[in-house]
């Protein structure tokens, strides 16, 4: 398989966004969906609304989001809702909790664990594209969140987030932190969930920026986040999904920063790079790819 292109800048500001962007090269046709973490409240990574603004308004994007399976402060609606005017994002753009009004399913062509279906919220059916804007950061049980995670489990409903995380078993909330021993099903599942949406959208119709800054060992989920031990890198893009994610993984491991090895071990604990090579075995993209410095051209 041909590289994939994957664009980098070390200019993490709202002009070095719309400067990446532009390097993809990608026109997101009718109504855009943005899709980011809007963070649990208590925490603080996420990506800053005011870093995001000017490329969401230059897309005239909606920001959306879906509930958590998880029983934080985005568990419910009406709280999740006050986690997105809190966190600021309501000041800079529309925004959309797409499982607000219920869920569908949409189909998985292969795949082992999630049995031809993935849920996502109703509202998805209200986009034409979608860009994936994701802060890449380590992850208590995906080893790393990017390009893949914020796909998978970022776009799946409330249920369907149960439905990833218990591997297909079941689709309630609560149930589904009994079934959690099978690591690779996991990472696995999150890869099938992604190609469910790449299908349902068509590649044409999405793009893909991860944000290596603030690079704790925790999730934007986290209310109580590790501190970062690494130095922010740069922001990454490419319209490939799995080249974007592995050349963020081998930032890290090849990094020379000495504040790198808490997320090293993190990513190696969970097998972090499985949900990558998954992805490509699916058919989602290639691990193949071109690193181009847009600071240099």
């Amino acid at each position: 398989m041909e590289k994939s292109k994957v664009y980098f800048t070390k200019d993490i500001s709202s002009d070095g966004l719309i400067k990446i962007f532009e390097a993809l090269d990608r026109n997101l046709k009718g109504k855009v969906a943005i899709k980011i973490s809007t963070g649990e409240p208590g925490g603080h990574n996420f990506l800053n609304p005011k870093l995001i603004a000017q490329l969401v308004n230059k897309l005239n994007g909606t920001i959306v989001e879906n509930c958590t399976a998880y029983r934080g402060k985005r568990f419910n609606v009406d709280e999740h809702w006050k986690a997105i005017k809190d966190h600021g994002f309501l000041d800079i753009a529309p925004c959309d909790i797409m499982d607000e009004d219920g869920e569908i399913k949409i189909p998985l062509e292969g795949g082992k664990h999630l049995k031809g279906f993935d849920l996502v919220g109703d509202h998805i059916k209200n986009y034409k594209s979608m860009l994936i804007l994701s802060h890449f950061k380590g992850h208590a049980m995906g080893g790393f969140g990017g390009a893949l995670k914020n796909m998978s489990i970022g776009v799946a409903s409330r249920n369907g987030k149960a439905w990833i995380h218990s591997v297909g078993i079941t689709e309630n909330p609560d149930e589904c932190w009994n079934h959690i021993e099978d690591q690779d099903g996991f990472l696995e599942s999150m890869a099938e969930a992604c190609k469910a949406v790449v299908t349902y959208f068509k590649p044409e119709n999405m793009a893909y920026i991860n944000v290596a800054n603030n690079l704790s060992i925790d999730c934007d989920c986290d209310s109580n986040p590790h501190t970062p031990e690494m130095a922010d890198i740069g922001i990454f893009a490419s319209l490939d999904p799995v080249a974007l994610d592995k050349c963020c993984y081998d930032q890290i491991m090849n990094s020379n920063d000495p504040g790198k090895q808490s997320l090293v071990n993190r990513m190696i604990e969970k097998h972090a790079i499985h949900t990558v090579e998954e992805a490509e075995g699916l058919g989602i993209g290639t691990m193949q790819y071109e690193l181009i410095d847009i600071d240099w051209i």
